[in-house]
C-alpha cells in the first residue's frame, strides 16, 4: 500500500491540491486551506550497503520477499545521524557485523517509492547474525554477483566496475522469476 499524506500535520484539516508561485514557477501539491502548511512531498534518504565480509559480498533476503530475491542491506537514515553513521548502524542492527571502512558507491532514484538511495562500499567484520526483519543470507565471489535493474541493482553495478568485474544484469526472464509475488504484495518500506 502506498500512504499519502492527506491530513496537515499541523492543524488536522484534509489537504487539498492547491497551486501557489514558488520558485520553478506555479505548483500544485497538497496544502493545508485553513493555515497554508504545505506537503512538500519530498524523497525519503534510504541508505544502501555492499556489504564485503572476507572478500566477499553479502546480499539478504528481507521476510517479506520471495525466496529467490535477495538484494543489498538497507534502512532509512535516522534524524541526528550522518549517512555514514547510518549504514554503519543499519549493517550492525541487520547483521550484527562491525563496519571498518565505508566509501560512497552513489545516489540512486528509486521513484516508484519516492526515496533516493545513498550507496556505500563497506568492508565489515564479525559473525552474521540476521536481525528478524531478514531470513537468509548468501556471500559472493564478485564474478558471481548478478544485477538487478533498480536504485540498489545500479549501484552494486557501478562498484562492481571499480573492481575490475563488467556487471552482468539479470535477464528481464531471470528478474520475473526473482521477483514472481512480489509485486502482488503491498509496497514495504524497504527496497
Amino acid at each position: 500500500m502506498n500512504y499519502e499524506a492527506r491530513h496537515c500535520t499541523h492543524c488536522g484539516t484534509a489537504l487539498l491540491p492547491i497551486t501557489l508561485a514558488e520558485d520553478g514557477g506555479d505548483k500544485e501539491r497538497l496544502r493545508c486551506p485553513a493555515c497554508g502548511w504545505t506537503h512538500w512531498n519530498n524523497p525519503t534518504p534510504v541508505l544502501a550497503a555492499i556489504v564485503e565480509i572476507g572478500g566477499k559480498v553479502l546480499l539478504a533476503r528481507n521476510a517479506a520477499w520471495p525466496g529467490k530475491m535477495f538484494a543489498l542491506i538497507t534502512g532509512f537514515m535516522e534524524a541526528g545521524e550522518s549517512p555514514q553513521d547510518g549504514i554503519a548502524r543499519e549493517v550492525k542492527e541487520e547483521t550484527n557485523l562491525d563496519v571498518r571502512a565505508t566509501t560512497l558507491v552513489g545516489a540512486y532514484e528509486f521513484l516508484r517509492m519516492n526515496q533516493i538511495i545513498i550507496a556505500y562500499h563497506v568492508v565489515a567484520e564479525g559473525e552474521v547474525r540476521l536481525s528478524p526483519e531478514l531470513v537468509d543470507y548468501r556471500l559472493y565471489d564478485l564474478q558471481d554477483l548478478k544485477c538487478w535493474p533498480a536504485g540498489t541493482g545500479y549501484a552494486l553495478a557501478d562498484w562492481l566496475r571499480t573492481r575490475g568485474h563488467e556487471p552482468v544484469f539479470f535477464t528481464a526472464e531471470e528478474n520475473a522469476e526473482r521477483r514472481r509475488g512480489l509485486d502482488e504484495q503491498p509496497l514495504l518500506p524497504k527496497n
